[in-house]
């Protein structure tokens, strides 16, 4: 498949950490793309209005507000353009709120891409990109994770809506015949991340005096994925030529870090050592991920190249390039409920 088409690249999620860096990378290559999210408030809606006020300076960018559970919507975003890609990453994120809030993983991860499925099986659309994660591999204990792996002992409910999307996106490919090609996300940060995840909490509590906290007491080993590594090995995935009709990848950096090291290149990048509270591992975490990448080096070409030493820096400096933003969110998480 070639990056020349003449319609519209569906993002989902554009407004979203890696689909904001997607979207841009999709335009830089002269790719039209409608990007659809909801801006929900799991995670700051200030972040996402500042990720998809750059977008909409792009000429070549359609964005629709909307919701994904709403497939009358959906349809009329297909009747209203022609669309010849969906990349699918709008999903409800996050392992440790699954836990506490279940059937917004029903609506958003398994309603929602029923929807997708049935929106591209309607419409002639010959190619789904979806997002998976590393999550799906749970209680395996093989490292590195390879993609034929038995994945049957999910540890969360948000890992096991990701399954559920490799074997629905399986069901579709077989009975109605477009490609779907799912993608194992293996711990990605960078520039434009999102706040709930380890990068950003820790650069918050180190530069505000505040301990952070270090689960399985410091004994976590982490495959930390660079964005723009990612968001090359999500590209091949869109157009590469090649692909069986269904498809997984790993899409990681094919090193699993120690988590006191990443901690240790955090503290020298902000120039200030942590506070750390060591705590148990969580239910639904797991101590190691590892991508064997393998597979996606021979179907898509993919070759990370950022390691922790040079994209850690790059997060930090973004960080306090934007502190305005960084440092109303940090603001918002002392504010109590209601105030």
């Amino acid at each position: 498949m070639s990056e020349n088409i003449e319609g519209y690249v569906l993002v989902t999620g554009s407004a979203g950490f890696i689909g904001y860096n997607l979207t841009l990378e999709l335009l830089s290559r002269g790719c039209r793309v409608i990007g659809v999210d909801n801006f929900n408030d799991y995670y700051s809606v200030a972040l996402k209005e500042k990720r998809s006020e750059t977008l909409r300076g792009n000429g070549g960018y359609v964005e629709r507000r909307m919701d994904l559970r709403s497939i009358e919507d959906l349809n009329f975003i297909f009747r209203e353009f022609r669309v010849e890609r969906v990349c699918h990453l709008a999903a409800q994120a996050g392992v440790r709120y699954s836990l506490d809030h279940p059937h917004v993983y029903e609506q958003s991860n398994l309603a929602a891409f029923l929807n997708i499925l049935e929106a591209v099986r309607h419409n002639g659309v010959p190619r789904l990109v979806y997002a998976s994660s590393s999550s799906v591999y749970g209680g395996n204990t093989k490292i590195p994770f390879s993609e034929s792996d038995r994945v049957d002992t999910p540890v969360s409910l948000y890992a096991a809506t990701k399954k559920a999307n490799e074997l629905m996106a399986h069901c579709y490919t077989h009975l109605y015949g477009f490609q779907s090609v799912g993608l194992r996300f293996f711990t990605v940060y960078g520039p434009w991340g999102r706040p709930d995840m380890a990068m950003w909490l820790f650069t918050e509590a180190i530069k505000s005096g505040k301990p952070i906290k270090v689960f399985n007491n410091g004994d976590m080993r982490r495959d930390f994925t660079y964005v723009d590594d990612i968001v090359k090995g999500v590209v091949a995935a869109v157009f590469a030529d090649g692909l069986d009709d269904y498809e997984v990848f790993n899409l990681g950096n094919n090193k699993s870090e120690h988590l006191m090291d990443m901690i240790g290149v955090l503290e020298r990048s902000l120039g200030k050592v942590a506070e750390k509270e060591f705590l148990p591992l969580q239910p639904g975490d797991v101590p190691e991920t590892a991508a064997d990448i393998d597979k996606a080096r021979a179907k898509l070409g993919f070759e990370p190249e950022t390691s922790i030493d040079e994209g850690i820096p790059e997060f930090v400096a973004w960080y306090e390039e934007h502190s305005d933003l960084t440092s109303e969110i940090a603001r918002s998480r002392d504010c109590p409920l209601g105030a």
